[in-house]
C-alpha cells in the first residue's frame, strides 16, 4: 500500500500492564509505521483515555495506566518529533465534533456495533437484561471513534480485523454529511489491516492475554520473564525426533520476537531433531532480554521523570489541536451555514 504523503492515525487504550504479545502485535508495528510515514506524511498516535473510562472508573488506576502506556510507547521508540503523540482528553475539539456527528449518526449503527453487541450477548448468557451495566459511552463508542478519525482529515487507519467496523462507520457518517451539504466537509477515511503484525500465543498455547493469565511480561524483571518463559507448555516428543516447527508452541513464540538467525537455527534444529525444548527456551529468554532490556531501562527512566513525558504529551496535544480546529470550524460552517 502506498503511504506516501498520507495522514495515518492510531489510538491505544490504557487498559492494563502490557506483555510481549502486545509489543509484537501492536506496539512495534505502530512505531515502525510512524517512522515510515513521518518521512513524507503525518503520523498521529494518541492514548484513548476517554474510551477507557467506559470500563475503568477507578481514577487512581486510570491515572497509572495512562502514565504507563505513554512511557511504554516512548521507551519502545516512538519519536514525538516524528509522530504527533497526545492524550485524547487534551483535545477538546474532539468532543465538540462528537456532538455534531451524533446528529448525523443513525441509532441503528450503534445497535450493530461490535462492542455493544458483545456486551448484550454476555448479558444474555448471564440471564440478565440486555442493557444491564451498559453505559452510553460504550453504546456511542463508535461516534467518538469517528471523531478521533475525522477530526484530523485522516487518510488511513491501521486496524485489526475486528476493528474494521469502526472505520466503516466513520466513513459512512462522513459520507452522509458530505452528501447532505453537497461538498467535501469531511475526508472519507479508509483502513488497512497490518498483515505483518502477529498474534503471539501465550505460554499455554491460547492467545496471549492477561485475562488468560498466560503472558510474558514486557517490562518485568529478568526473573519474572524467565519464570514465564520456562513455564511455556511443551509436549513429550523424543528430543531426537524430527518435528514440524509449525506444530511447536515454542517456535511460534520465538518466531515473533527473536532475530531471524535464531529463528532459522531453531527451525532447523526442530526439523532435524536433537534440539531440546530447554535449549529453545534459553534461546527465547536471551532473545527477549536482548530486545527489551534497554527499552525497560528507558521505560523506568520515563516513569521516574514523568514531568518530561507530560511536556511531550502537552506539545503533541497542541499540534493535534492545530489540525483539529480548522476541521471542526469547516464542519460548523457547513452545519450552521456560517
Amino acid at each position: 500500500m502506498d503511504l506516501q504523503g498520507k495522514t495515518i492515525l492510531t489510538g491505544v487504550k490504557p487498559t492494563g500492564t502490557l506483555h510481549i504479545g502486545n509489543y509484537v502485535g501492536a506496539i512495534r508495528p505502530a512505531i515502525e509505521l510512524g517512522h515510515h510515514v513521518s518521512q513524507t506524511g503525518r503520523h498521529i498516535m494518541f492514548v484513548a483515555d476517554y474510551h477507557a473510562i467506559n470500563a475503568i472508573k477507578d481514577a487512581v488506576l486510570l491515572k497509572r495506566l495512562r502514565k504507563e502506556i505513554a512511557c511504554v510507547y516512548l521507551a519502545c521508540g516512538l519519536d514525538p518529533n516524528q509522530s504527533i503523540f497526545y492524550m485524547q482528553s487534551d483535545v477538546p475539539e474532539l468532543f465538540e465534533m462528537t456532538t455534531i456527528l451524533m446528529a448525523y449518526t443513525p441509532k441503528g449503527f450503534m445497535n450493530k456495533a461490535h462492542a455493544y453487541k458483545a456486551a448484550v450477548d454476555k448479558n444474555h448468557i448471564k440471564g440478565e437484561p440486555a442493557d444491564s451495566g451498559i453505559n452510553m459511552g460504550l453504546y456511542t463508542y463508535p461516534v467518538l471513534m469517528a471523531s478521533d478519525i475525522l477530526s484530523y482529515d485522516t487518510d488511513l487507519v491501521p486496524v485489526g480485523k475486528d476493528q474494521i467496523q469502526h472505520v466503516e462507520i466513520a466513513a459512512d457518517i462522513a459520507g452522509s454529511i458530505n452528501a447532505l451539504y453537497q461538498k467535501e466537509v469531511l475526508k472519507i477515511p479508509s483502513y488497512f489491516v497490518q498483515e505483518a503484525s502477529q498474534t503471539l500465543p501465550g505460554i499455554d498455547g491460547q492467545k496471549m492475554s492477561k485475562s488468560y493469565n498466560n503472558v510474558i511480561p514486557l517490562f518485568g524483571t529478568d526473573a519474572e520473564i524467565k519464570k514465564a518463559v520456562m513455564s511455556i507448555k511443551t509436549d513429550c516428543q523424543d528430543i531426537n525426533a524430527p518435528k514440524n516447527p509449525e506444530e511447536i508452541l515454542l517456535y511460534h513464540i520465538i518466531r515473533g520476537i527473536a532475530p531471524d538467525t535464531v529463528v532459522q537455527e531453531v527451525k532447523e534444529g526442530l526439523e532435524k531433531g536433537g534440539m531440546g525444548y530447554g535449549t529453545i527456551k534459553k534461546m527465547l529468554l536471551a532473545s527477549i532480554l536482548q530486545e527489551v532490556s534497554e527499552k525497560r531501562e528507558k521505560y523506568n527512566n520515563y516513569m521516574a521523570h514523568f514531568d518530561d513525558v507530560q511536556d511531550m504529551l502537552n506539545e503533541g496535544a497542541k499540534k493535534a489541536r492545530a489540525i483539529a480546529r480548522p476541521v471542526l470550524e469547516r464542519t460548523k460552517d457547513a452545519v450552521f451555514a456560517r
